[in-house]
């Protein structure tokens, strides 16, 4: 009599509503005082309600139990039969689990023959308009407790919930044809028996096989025909390391030798970076999807260990192929994210994921996440992993329906993954589909899980697998025979034998081969640039103050700004005629050049629009209409490229790993992400650290995303003053001990060469040139920019049109242009520098008349050192003492990389001298007079040109 309990979760909310509409009244079911039970003309022994409507005003009554009452806590989920699928076993009073618990409800043992009128809100009837009570509660039980769990009257729409009622109420919904059970059987076969021939060939080596959960592969495969029969053409998947080479095989189809020779350990690696583990690694296919006979392009992302890191890369990878592709509501191309359980529950960035699922700059019109529940993560029990009933309750906060099944009944995970995929292209929302299965063998193959689960692995060691179980019976149902089954697998293992036969003459790795986001026409045929030159990245004076006239101004008639607003674009205007740009308007004149040709510009963070500092202002909001904005940038010229700037969620990990997705779609956009402070992107560390600075040399993955982070010591505190300069460099690649060959491409080829580049830019012009450089480069490297604050106001920090037009470029040095160039010989020190501490030392050099005797020369581009530009500088002031000064402290900063490149370049033969904070714990002080006193300490050491006599180096 468990089933009782279903009885009033059948109906919902929404029948509040619909009863209200006939004005039934509530009254008091389980108050009433004792005696006979009240009839009723809607059953045939008549009476005046239903008792169904009574039973749920009953509960109704005690709405704290309305996440009690659902027939999924007590689905028969577990396949090991040794769980509880929500970690709770407590049943309320309320619910009914035996028959002398019907009196809770007023009810008696022979009431459960009477029939009934069905609600509306119902489908269990069919055609029938009344059954028993019995048959009502059986019909309920064969929905939500037998192996599939459903969890969605917390979704506050009807229609939804009236969708999801009927795709499984409907009695006879889950028949399935002879030739769609054999289907399922084939893709049963070739996921079990993929993974039993790597266990026979390769028994030692490490491949997080999917035993356990093969039924994972067909619920893919449903997910992805039942998405290409509603017109989807593009699937994009991220999946952790389990299962991922079943994927790659049997739903990517991936050709099995190149799958198979990983596992050789004398195969030599390409010259094309340092790989990464089999499991790893992404794919990109095109191919006819064999059930709708359709195109189908198939994506597996790389990914590194960092479970659910590749979530928001994903997204996205997604959002931008919907853009190229025009496609808005997400017709065309969508997402699925596969999940463990461990992993969905623990991991934040799941939940930051999710909060961008409908933003509308970052909304990807729904997605399938399918989570493959072992019931366990590495060798933690459910039990101390989460405090949430599920694994997938994280979902709840976006109201994505939640299926939760029974991996062990192959036709439920199809149904539920075929409703899955409907739902998310009916809706455009996320759905999540709960496989709660098992692992049969340790976190790794090499794992031994009895050391900590020793009763959940006896019974695992029991558990008949899922393709002998639903193999027997088909054969008990005659569907196939046994000689067809066993045909079926000799197939198969045919199949992998031959390819593994193959795998043995490949002698290198390719790591091209596995490319999940490959930019055809982009590069040559071997995927290496077409040239090693870069244009000069100057543009006409003509089109500089186009867009600057266009940024002074609002292009729209009868829009009312803010009076703030008006001056500061009245000052805009000002310098346009003076033919200056500050920063604002220098990136503005970046953004807008790269639209007239045909770039498109994407600018994302948290309040990116008007800007952190109030400088930006590229969206306008009209000050007496609510919600009607301008985005003047969109205005420029009638053919242009499209621009986005959005502000986003207050995340870092998500949003940065959403951006880069965005990237990896096309090398013809400049996808920017802008910290709030550069102090906060630490809290996206994983994304820098495992996709940006390592993604080409892993997995031949060019990316060319924008990281904007301001920086500089302003006296505002430890998180509000360092972008930390010290970790970019220190991941950067270029060899510090290695004196480069000067040759003609030197500059493009270093670029080339290099993991990523890092920019600190003193001048507004700079920053123009950089943004621009990143498109018109013939190839993409991530770029580390650190962004000014004071500098955005800064009377000095300003660029003439003569730094920007037409034959200028990026200076990767700005030399000294002074008194002390006129005369290098008789100068006693050079000072090198980057970024904003180069004005602190400008004003403090003319405050004590040193112009002649002191060289002030600026690192624009960091990394890769400009070894060549350095080298020059030095032997024109051959005579002077070089010193490296920066406002950091001494063990942050630059000084430890600049350090070692300088002896290399020098040939040891000088030192260069460092003045600038001592070392510290924190970025910066807090207290506004110990960093004054800090900063006039090494201004005063900087210009004191007895400061290193008698010293050592």
């Amino acid at each position: 009599m468990s089933q009782l309990r279903l009885v009033p979760a059948l109906l919902g909310a929404q029948v509040t509503r619909f009863l209200a509409a006939r004005d039934i009244s509530v009254f008091n079911w389980r108050g009433r005082s004792s005696g006979s039970p009240a009839t009723f003309p809607g059953s045939r022994g008549g009476g005046g309600s239903s008792y169904m409507e009574e039973m749920y005003f009953a509960w109704l009554e005690n709405p704290q139990s309305v996440h009690k009452i659902r027939g999924h806590h007590v689905a028969q989920l577990d396949p090991l039969g040794i769980l509880d699928a929500d970690l709770d076993s407590f049943v309320p009073s309320d619910l009914i689990t035996t028959i002398d618990k019907l009196a809770f409800y007023d009810l008696r043992e022979a009431d459960l023959d009477k029939e009934f009128q069905l609600p509306t809100t119902t489908f269990i009837g069919g055609s029938e308009n009344t059954l028993s009570l019995r048959e009502i509660i059986r019909r309920l039980e064969s929905t939500y407790c037998q192996h599939i769990g459903l969890e969605f009257m917390f979704i506050n729409d009807v229609e939804q919930c009236q969708w999801i009622r009927q795709k499984f109420e409907t009695p006879g919904v889950m028949q399935f044809s002879s030739e769609e059970k054999r289907t399922l059987l084939a893709r049963l076969v070739r996921s079990m028996r993929f993974e039993d021939f790597l266990a026979r060939k390769w028994s030692s080596e490490k491949r997080f096989g999917l035993e356990g959960c093969e039924v994972m592969i067909p619920a893919l495969k449903t997910i992805i025909d039942k998405s290409s029969e509603m017109g989807i053409e593009n699937v994009i998947l991220g999946m952790p390391h389990r299962g991922r080479l079943n994927v790659l095989a049997n739903v990517i189809r991936k050709d099995l030798e190149q799958i198979f020779c990983q596992f050789d350990p004398k195969l030599e690696a390409a010259d094309e970076g340092s790989g990464d583990v089999k499991y790893h690694l992404g794919m990109y296919h095109e191919r006819i999807n064999r059930v709708t006979n359709r195109n189908i392009t198939l994506s597996l992302v790389a990914n590194p260990s960092h479970l659910e890191a590749v979530d928001p890369v994903v997204q996205g990878k997604t959002k931008a192929e919907q853009f190229y592709r025009g496609d808005a509501q997400g017709k065309k191309v969508m997402s699925i994210l596969v999940h463990g359980d461990a992993a969905f529950a623990g991991q934040g960035v799941v939940y930051e994921t999710f909060h961008l699922s409908d933003l509308p700059s970052y909304t990807t019109n729904g997605t399938v996440h399918v989570v493959v529940n072992n019931q366990i993560g590495f060798t933690t029990d459910p039990r101390m992993a989460r405090s949430s009933p599920y694994p997938t309750d994280v979902a709840r906060v976006v109201n994505a329906p939640i299926f939760h099944v029974n991996a062990d009944d192959p036709e439920a995970v199809i149904y539920v993954c075929s409703v899955a995929a409907e739902w998310r292209n009916t809706f455009n929302k996320d759905v999540v589909v709960d496989l709660v299965c098992y692992r049969r063998r340790g976190h790794n193959e090499m794992d031994e899980p009895m050391f900590t689960q020793p009763l959940m692995y006896k019974q695992i060691h029991r558990q008949v697998p899922v393709l002998k179980k639903y193999a027997d019976k088909l054969i008990a149902e005659g569907t196939v025979t046994l000689q067809e089954f066993e045909e079926e697998i000799a197939k198969y293992d045919r199949i992998c034998e031959e390819a593994y036969g193959r795998s043995k003459d490949k002698k290198i790795l390719h790591i091209k081969h596995w490319l999940d986001s490959p930019w055809p026409g982009f590069f040559n045929m071997d995927g290496e640039p077409k040239s090693m030159t870069c244009p000069t990245t100057g543009i006409p004076e003509d089109v500089l103050t186009h867009i600057g006239n266009v940024a002074s101004s609002v292009p729209l008639e009868d829009f009312k700004i803010h009076t703030g607003l008006s001056r500061i674009l009245r000052g805009r205007a000002d310098m346009i005629k003076k033919r200056t740009v500050d920063w604002a308007l220098a990136e503005y004149m970046a953004f807008g050049s790269l639209l007239k040709e045909g770039i498109h510009v994407r600018l994302s963070g948290q309040d990116v629009e008007r800007g952190t500092f109030s400088h930006r202002h590229h969206v306008l909001h009209d000050q007496e209409v609510d919600r009607r904005t301008c985005v003047p940038m969109n205005h420029l010229w009638p053919d242009q490229a499209p621009y986005t700037v959005c502000n986003s969620s207050l995340s870092e990990y998500g949003v940065l790993g959403f951006e880069l997705g965005y990237a990896m779609a096309s090398p013809n956009a400049l996808v920017l992400w802008e910290a709030q402070f550069g102090d906060f992107h630490n809290t996206a560390q994983c994304i820098i650290d495992q996709f940006i600075s390592t993604g080409q040399a892993k997995w031949v993955r060019h990316n060319g995303i924008v990281l904007l982070l301001p920086h500089g010591m302003e006296g505002m505190g430890p998180e509000h003053s360092s972008a930390r300069p010290e970790r970019f460099l220190q991941m950067s690649n270029d060899d510090s001990d290695a004196y480069p060959v000067f040759t003609e491409d030197f500059e493009v080829s270093q670029l080339y060469d290099c993991n990523w580049i890092v920019v600190n830019c003193s001048t507004p012009a700079s920053y123009f040139h950089v943004l621009r450089r990143q498109i018109l480069l013939p190839f993409r490297k991530p770029l580390i920019i650190f962004t000014p604050k004071s500098l955005l106001r800064h009377p000095e920090a300003r660029s003439s049109f003569d730094q920007m037009v037409s034959g200028t470029s990026f200076q990767r040095v700005i030399p000294e242009d002074g008194a002390a160039a006129q005369a290098p010989e008789q100068v006693r020190r050079l000072i090198f520098c980057t970024g904003k501490v180069y004005y602190d030392l400008v004003k403090e050099r003319s405050s004590q008349g040193l112009e002649e005797q002191v060289a002030i020369t600026r690192l624009e581009q960091i990394s890769p050192f400009p070894f060549d530009l350095i080298k020059q500088e030095a032997e024109r002031y051959s005579g002077a003492e070089l010193v490296w000064c920066q406002e950091e402290h001494k063990n942050m900063g630059y000084y430890d990389y600049i350090s070692p490149r300088f002896m290399t370049i020098l040939g040891r033969t000088r030192p260069i001298w460092y003045v600038g904070r001592d070392p510290a714990a924190a970025p910066a002080t807090g207290n506004r007079n110990a960093h004054l006193v800090s900063l006039k300490k090494f201004l005063d050491t900087a210009f004191n040109l007895q400061a290193f006599e008698g010293k050592t180096f």
